[in-house]
Order: structure tokens, then C-alpha cells, then sequence
């Protein structure tokens, strides 16, 4: 009988250990986030902390912020330490960065680190080539055909527009519907076809590279609201190098990046970037927004 007990006292003992194990194991350390601001044409200030708000509050990632000079302000002293993190944020739309920080950024995403770029960040560095390779497409900054085509969806699949023109444009602020076209992809598996956004730009007429590009989700920019009546792309991923880019052309303001769809795509897209897979942040909300529904949380 003693035996027994002893017995079954040590396989207890090694089931919970075997059990703690397998705990420390699933306790996956937090994503590592950089956020890169401190010049753009929208209000950085103000959208910055709603970022780093939903980020934390996920307990997924945790985030430092690195803030530039001002416009013509000295930025030789800009050198983040970009391979410390997992993946970068860019909420930074102004003056060139030192040439050794650009180099730096190229190598951390060629090695295989993540970047997600938010609305007007597509603005910046037009005269930077592999940047301009890294977001895919981008907008203002006297970008033309120059820089590559406009993409669209068009009967069901992409395409690649030459005619000159403009890189850049939107019509008047107002909600409208994201249409999902790649329903599998991690970042968008499980959620609905089409929702709501919140009031915001719908960026239109970006053109670039182009290259190793997904559209994960497109927007119809009506002509009634000053769009292009074409299908534009509103969220992206780009392979550059080893590297991932998530590009969201959504998230004008601290408001339209309240909007529930965006933090939901917004997350997921922050796991894929940094780690090429999305578990952690895919669950769906059950406050996701309806095809004819916003849904924005207070932050």
C-alpha cells in the first residue's frame, strides 16, 4: 500500500511539473515594438499614445517611442537601435533620416525584422529607394509614374495601372466599407468580407514599386466623395529581404484609429510583421463592426 502511495505521489509530482513545463513554455515573451515619430503632417501627438494604448492593452507588446528633431531640426544624432526590437512603427512623415540610419533600417528588415506603417508614413521618403520598396506604394512627395503603378482591383483581381499621374490623393473624410480579398491570409482569416470603418481618409492614387505585394483588403473610392471610382488598396503586406511590412492606409486621426477594425487588422498585423504568423491578437472581437455598423472604442 505504501508502495502505491509512494508511487502515485511521484507521478503526481511529475505530471505537475511536467504541467509547469509546458506553461513556461506557451508564456511567449512579449513582441517588442519601436514607434518612430516626431514629424509628420498629421497629428503624431495625438495619435501616438491611442498606439501605444491599444498595443499595451492587448498584453501582447510592449513599446518604446523614439521621437526625432523637429522639421529642419539636427538630426544627426537620429540612430535607433532598430535591431533591439521586433518590429518597427512608423507614424513618421518628414526630413530624410542620416544615411546611416536609413542603411540600418535596410539591414534589420533584410535580416528578417518587421515593420508596419501607418496612413500618412506612406507620405515619407520619397526619394528613398529601398524604402520605397519596403511600404510598396506611396503617396505625395511629387511621386508620379516615375515611381511605379497605381494599383487596383479590378473584375476580381489586381491590377497594374501605368497612366501617368499623381502618387497621392483622397477625397473628403467619411466612413466606408473595407472588402476583404485575401479571406485566408492570417491577418484577415475570420473576419468578416466587408465592414464598416470609421470617418477617415481614403487614401487613393498611391503608386510605387509594388513589389513581393499582398492587398489583403480595398476600399471603392467614390467619385461622390472626391475618390477615383476605382478599388484602392487599404491594407497590405510586403516580403522585403527576410522581412515583413504590414501597411495600413487607414488611421488618420486618434478617432478613426478607435475604430475596431482597425485595432483588430492593426494588431494582428503587428504579430504578423514581427513574427510572420498572427495567434496571439486573432481573436475576433464580439464589438467588431457590421457592413453597415461602426464600431470605435473610447481610449
Amino acid at each position: 500500500m505504501k508502495r502505491e502511495i509512494g508511487a502515485l505521489a511521484v507521478l503526481a509530482l511529475t505530471g505537475a511539473a511536467l504541467m509547469m513545463g509546458n506553461l513556461a513554455a506557451s508564456a511567449a515573451p512579449p513582441i517588442r515594438v519601436l514607434v518612430v515619430d516626431g514629424q509628420n503632417n498629421h497629428d503624431w501627438k495625438s495619435t501616438t499614445p491611442v498606439i501605444k494604448r491599444i498595443l499595451e492593452d492587448s498584453g501582447v507588446f510592449t513599446v518604446q517611442v523614439t521621437t526625432s528633431a523637429p522639421e529642419k531640426g539636427d538630426m544627426s544624432g537620429f540612430r535607433p537601435d532598430f535591431a533591439a526590437f521586433d518590429v518597427i512603427l512608423m507614424n513618421y512623415n518628414g526630413d530624410a533620416w542620416p544615411a546611416e540610419t536609413q542603411r540600418a533600417l535596410e539591414k534589420f528588415m533584410r535580416d528578417g525584422g518587421g515593420m508596419v506603417v501607418v496612413h500618412a508614413a506612406d507620405n515619407a521618403f520619397p526619394e528613398w529607394t529601398e524604402f520605397n520598396k519596403m511600404i510598396a506604394l506611396g503617396g505625395w512627395g511629387n511621386r508620379d509614374e516615375k515611381w511605379g503603378p497605381y494599383i487596383r482591383w479590378r473584375e476580381g483581381k489586381i491590377v497594374r495601372d501605368m497612366t501617368p499621374g499623381r502618387g497621392g490623393s483622397h477625397g473628403r473624410q467619411h466612413e466606408y466599407t473595407v472588402i476583404t480579398r485575401e479571406p485566408d491570409h492570417p491577418i484577415m482569416k475570420g473576419l468578416p468580407a466587408q465592414w464598416l470603418h470609421a470617418s477617415d481618409e481614403l487614401y487613393d492614387r498611391l503608386r510605387g514599386p509594388a513589389e513581393n505585394l499582398t492587398v489583403l483588403a480595398t476600399a471603392y473610392s467614390d467619385t461622390s466623395t472626391g475618390g477615383t471610382g476605382e478599388h484602392e488598396p487599404m491594407l497590405m503586406t510586403i516580403k522585403y529581404g527576410k522581412g515583413r511590412v504590414f501597411h495600413t492606409a487607414m488611421g488618420h486621426d486618434a478617432s478613426s484609429i478607435s475604430c475596431v477594425g482597425f485595432i483588430t487588422t492593426f494588431l494582428r498585423g503587428m504579430e504578423w510583421a514581427a513574427t510572420g504568423k498572427v495567434s496571439r491578437t486573432a481573436a475576433v472581437p464580439k464589438d467588431f463592426p457590421a457592413l453597415n455598423k461602426v464600431s470605435v472604442r473610447k481610449h
